[in-house]
């Protein structure tokens, strides 16, 4: 969830409220059962946890011990057990295991079992399956929003994704719901709501149902977001597909950000040890290149660098009364920004090592090409010599999705041949990773009819036979086809520049891919905005094959200050790439440009 933002633009609400709910829901669970206890946590729930309660704040409300829920036995003496955990069934599994080993020891102890963000009644079954489900009190912390930045809200659920838009569950849409329905609760109702994609469109039903059930909470109270957009993953898989080339971008595929952090390891920090930073506005250096292409980056690194080293001259010409100002008022600061900088210039360094042994300009170039739908045959050839030289496994996957998507499906010799190659060179263990690729609609095989020549065979026809049938066929099998291009033309996603593409002063969101493609799920945020509806994207609509909607209340709209309407909420189902975040971020500089010029 991202909101276009910056300094100068309107104010945005307190989002650490939605940090304090979940910390005090989370501390009223545990008191729930008093006196000390032990508590053994999921590994994907512990970066979240400890940026809503640390450790310290556990300690204080009782927790003696802290354990990772992992596949062996406990090593607790304690009497009390609580576990907070996904609802997944093999934490279930393991849960039982441990009560079982308990009953079999002859040992009585108390057991909560704490599901986040809920739980689901398929848990509960096992539970009773396993012959525990009496021994057990089971509760929910329905912790759905975790707030990284100040414009940047996460529902930390990783297997979003793989649940809805590979194996068709549904379960985490009524969670979506719930998030919608505290935002509003807690920041006013939503005037004007947009959304695309079959999993946006069941989120937004049951939210509103949910606001229709107890439309008391939010009924007079002023809006404080004037947008809302509900976009699924599978709208736009090509953006997510591209090299990420902003630095913080750059950061995450190299290092990984997990929960707002990175681990920073001893080819950055310059010593023998690894160190955890916080990635976020209040890191000043990090905030000043997080959205920037990364050629620009070194400079800007350079320039901040003399800078600092100009106001640590300083201290050369002063008086002793000036030397102790400097040192209690300015010097703490100098120090954090040092370290700072040095970090992130280890940062750059790596990424550099990186890119360069991977032959990351060839890279992009390769994807510019299937953007472009230029150079096919050569990009193919590309992805042939990256497997064969073993580059990246995943590097490999991503460029044949990407081929794969911009062609509307590989040709099925080509598919043949870059499947069988791809085996050979990682191993058989991956033909399931083809079958979930193919199923999630990223990695497909044209079918006979959809081919070049079938098209061109169809389209010769249409000179001899001008049958209604035959026409709408023809040119339906090259619609098919072509639904990328088709997309890329009607909102221009590639733009045509002359001359040199400016990263220093981008003229729109192309830049967060070097100025060769505006991301589409941006590009239709910025359409809808403009329009505020789906007006004249009704052909877009169609060749994304979506369903959509636009759901606009007057009613509310005239609660809503001129400032608040300035504000929009984009809502990922699925996940999105920084590339999108730092795009976003470029949209509301230039929204708070246009309406700080209109009068």
């Amino acid at each position: 969830m991202a909101f276009p933002h910056r300094p100068d633009a309107p104010e945005l609400p307190d989002f650490s409220m939605l940090k304090r709910l979940a910390r005090d829901q989370l501390i009223y669970l545990l008191e729930q059962l008093p006196g000390k206890k032990d508590l053994f946590i999921e590994a994907d729930l512990m970066s979240p946890l400890d940026r809503i309660a640390n450790v310290s704040i556990l300690k204080q409300h009782e927790v003696d011990k802290l354990y990772k829920v992992e596949n062996k036995p406990a090593l607790s003496s304690n009497e009390q057990l609580c576990f907070l955990v996904r609802p997944r069934i093999k934490n279930m599994r393991y849960i039982a295991s441990l009560v079982n080993a308990d009953k079999l020891a002859g040992r009585t102890r108390k057991y909560k079992v704490i599901f986040s963000p809920q739980k689901f009644y398929a848990c509960e079954m096992v539970l009773e399956e396993e012959g525990i489900y009496g021994d057990v009190s089971c509760d929910e912390w329905a912790f759905s929003l975790l707030p990284l930045d100040v414009d940047l809200l996460s529902m930390e659920l990783p297997e979003f994704f793989r649940d809805y838009f590979l194996e068709g569950d549904q379960r985490w849409i009524n969670t979506v719901a719930q998030a919608l329905h505290l935002l509003s609760t807690l920041y006013g109702p939503f005037p004007n709501c947009y959304g695309i994609g079959r999993c946006a469109k069941m989120a937004y039903e049951l939210w509103r149902n949910l606001e229709e059930e107890e439309d008391g909470e939010t009924k007079g109270r002023r809006p404080e977001i004037g947008h809302i957009f509900l976009l699924d993953r599978d709208v736009d898989f090509v953006t997510a597909l591209c090299s990420q080339v902003v630095y913080e971008g750059l950061v995450d595929d190299t290092f990984r950000i997990k929960c707002g952090s990175v681990d920073f390891g001893p080819e950055v920090t310059s010593s023998d040890k690894s160190l955890k930073v916080l990635l976020n506005a209040e890191d000043k250096v990090f905030n000043e290149i997080r959205n920037e292409h990364f050629s620009n980056v070194f400079g800007f690194l350079s320039q901040k660098a003399r800078n600092l080293q100009a106001q640590y001259d300083r201290r050369r010409g002063m008086d002793i009364k000036q030397m102790k100002n400097f040192v209690s008022q300015e010097l703490k600061g100098l120090k954090q920004e040092h370290r700072l900088l040095s970090l992130h210039i280890g940062a750059c360094e790596s990424i550099m090592k990186k890119k360069t042994k991977q032959d990351f300009q060839e890279l992009i170039k390769t994807e510019h090409a299937l953007l472009e739908g230029f150079n096919i045959r050569e990009s193919t050839s590309y992805i042939e010599e990256h497997i064969d030289r073993q580059v990246s496994p995943i590097e490999s996957l991503r460029l044949m999705c990407l081929l794969s998507i911009t062609e509307n499906g590989l040709i099925p010799k080509d598919y043949r041949s870059l499947k069988t190659q791809y085996l050979q060179s990682y191993g058989p263990e991956h033909l399931l990773t083809f079958s979930n690729l193919r199923r999630a609609g990223l990695l497909t095989e044209q079918a006979p009819g959809d081919t070049l020549t079938a098209v061109e065979s169809k389209v010769s026809k249409l000179v001899t036979d001008k049958a209604a049938g035959k026409i709408t066929d023809a040119f339906s099998s090259l619609a098919k086809r072509s639904n990328f291009r088709a997309i890329s033309k009607k909102l221009n996603l590639i733009p045509r520049v002359d001359g040199e593409y400016d990263l220093k002063v981008p003229r729109d969101m192309a830049y967060v891919f070097g100025g060769a493609y505006v991301p589409l799920s941006c590009r239709i945020i910025e359409q809808v905005l403009e329009r505020r509806s789906w007006q004249g994207l009704d052909e877009v609509v169609r060749l994304l094959n979506c369903s959509d909607f636009a759901f606009t209340d007057m009613t509310k709209e005239d609660k809503a200050s001129s400032e608040s309407l300035r504000l929009i909420l984009v809502v990922f189902l699925g996940g999105c790439t920084f590339s999108e975040i730092s795009a976003l971020r470029f949209l509301g500089r230039e929204k708070v440009r246009c309406w700080r010029r209109s009068p």
